[in-house]
């Protein structure tokens, strides 16, 4: 902002900020004073509605390195060649909490992601965690309503959070992620970041393949215990997005290595699990990681408000070469990431400097709505025409999948190896002994607050199922906890 004479919202100077103009020496105010009106109006109107999950995040600009060549798989021109960099923005985020909360907190964090390429931006909206609680977006309300406060008591309730989980048993492999010791990060800068959903690569002879992405950190995995964590959390709310904003302003440039989990598409029928269900991994032996690229945070935003809080992601932003696959909670997402930011920030938030394509222009016939600018002049509002405004290309972003079969309300396909429990069972095996020890005593804390004894009988039989060992040491301690 240059220096010079403070002035209204309409550029007038500004002769006195220190006192409203009064009827007399202690008299009434005048309406007259617009000055007063305009600065209590717009206090008024600083705060647009905050997100209904992910409200807490912080917020960085960077570069995508290409390291591999993977045009054997999809024509996307940011992927097309090794070396090339592209502008990104990344925006990372705890799930249940409001704006102001605690950063330090057992939750998911969102991992949400701009790329700004030349053929639009591509958004890739994932979590800190491989997989999600539920597989079909039709559940995402309700689970949510879980996490967030009972409308009864107003506050968080553990019946609300096991009731569902419980009831819930495809959520058990997330929960076993969540309450081990990546349940809280101890910094933005020391955990992963993954795509999460199954997304659609293809390349320029039209073959198809899907993909699962994983943003593996370069500064190692540092978790916080959870007495170590509630410290935290009460000392200083803020510090994961301290750690974060202070890091960039040392130069201590955090990055991550970018890898992807290939699967040709003639595979995705026989698999062993269905590919496309979000509580599940692909296990690494079946289709390894492969390298092919570097995610660098360089750049602090200069406003919190403008560039984080107003920043907007969509799943549905794709590119030419990228796609979308059938998962059913991406496909929920693909709409309702959209209609959240049209209604948090408007029908033209894309167009906000934070949003907008830095490497294209948007050439659209979209017209009007709040806030919007006048980019288009005086050009033709509509397609077709004759007067030279912006075409089809006649070629889809991503490849056409085949499905079959009558409409209806469809459960996910299930495979050989499907069911809500192997996948956590496999996971706590692969703890070690502390690790175990953690966990279980993570749960144990947690399930014994609910009310009801059949609500925590349902939880523990959900990880008994996992792995027999599981389910016992945890109804052991919680036991132990509720006497």
């Amino acid at each position: 902002m240059t220096q010079g004479p403070l002035t209204t919202e309409a550029g007038a100077p500004v002769a006195d900020n220190q006192n409203s103009e009064t009827a007399g020496v202690g008299g009434p105010v005048l309406v007259q004073d617009q000055l007063l009106l305009e600065k209590l109006a717009h206090f008024n109107r600083e705060r647009i509605p905050e997100r209904v999950v992910h409200a807490r995040g912080a917020g960085a600009y960077g570069t995508f390195t290409v390291t591999a060549d993977v045009t054997p798989y999809t024509r996307a021109a940011f992927l097309s060649s090794v070396g090339k960099r592209t502008e990104v923005f990344l925006r990372v985020s705890t799930v249940a909490g409001n704006l102001g909360a605690a950063d330090a907190v057992r939750d998911p964090r969102g991992w949400a992601l701009k790329f700004y390429t030349e053929e639009g931006n591509y958004d890739l909206v994932g979590n800190n965690t491989p997989v999600f609680f539920i597989k079909d977006g039709i559940k995402f309300p309700d689970f949510i309503h879980t996490q967030k406060r009972d409308p009864y008591t107003g506050s968080q309730e553990p019946d609300n959070v096991w009731d569902f989980w419980g009831l819930s048993p495809e959520a058990t492999h997330q929960v076993t992620w969540l309450f081990g010791d990546r349940g809280i990060p101890a910094s933005y800068r020391h955990m992963n970041g993954y795509g999460s959903h199954t997304y659609q690569w293809n390349n320029e002879a039209g073959e198809v393949f899907w993909v699962k992405y994983h943003f593996k950190t370069d500064q190692g995995i540092r978790n916080l215990r959870a007495e170590d964590a509630a410290v935290l959390a009460g000392r200083d709310p803020d510090s994961h997005q301290r750690d974060l904003r202070e890091a960039i302003e040392r130069g201590e440039f955090p990055s991550w290595t970018v890898q992807v989990q290939i699967m040709p598409a003639a595979d995705a029928a026989t698999y062993r699990f269905n590919p496309f269900d979000l509580t599940k991994v692909w296990p690494h032996e079946d289709y390894p990681p492969v390298e092919i690229g570097r995610l660098e945070l360089n750049r602090n935003p200069r406003n919190v408000f403008a560039e984080v809080e107003q920043s907007v992601f969509s799943p549905a932003h794709f590119v030419p070469g990228i796609g979308p696959s059938p998962d059913k909670m991406l496909q929920g997402r693909l709409f309702a990431y959209g209609d959240a930011h049209r209604y948090r920030v408007g029908v033209n938030a894309d167009q906000l400097p934070v949003n907008r394509p830095h490497a294209v222009e948007a050439n659209t016939y979209s017209r009007d709505g709040r806030l919007y600018d006048g980019r288009h002049d005086g050009a033709k509002n509509y397609e077709p025409n004759s007067f030279g405004g912006p075409y089809q290309t006649d070629r889809p972003l991503w490849s056409a999948t085949a499905v079959a079969g009558v409409t209806g309300d469809h459960a996910a396909p299930s495979h050989a190896e499907d069911n809500d429990f192997v996948q956590a069972g496999d996971l706590y095996r692969l703890m070690s002994d502390d690790e175990k020890e953690r966990l279980v005593a993570n749960l144990a804390g947690a399930i014994s607050g609910v009310s009801r004894d059949d609500i925590a009988e349902r939880a523990i039989g959900n990880f008994r199922q996992a792995d027999e060992d599981f389910g016992k040491r945890l109804e052991a301690a919680v036991r132990a906890l509720r006497g």
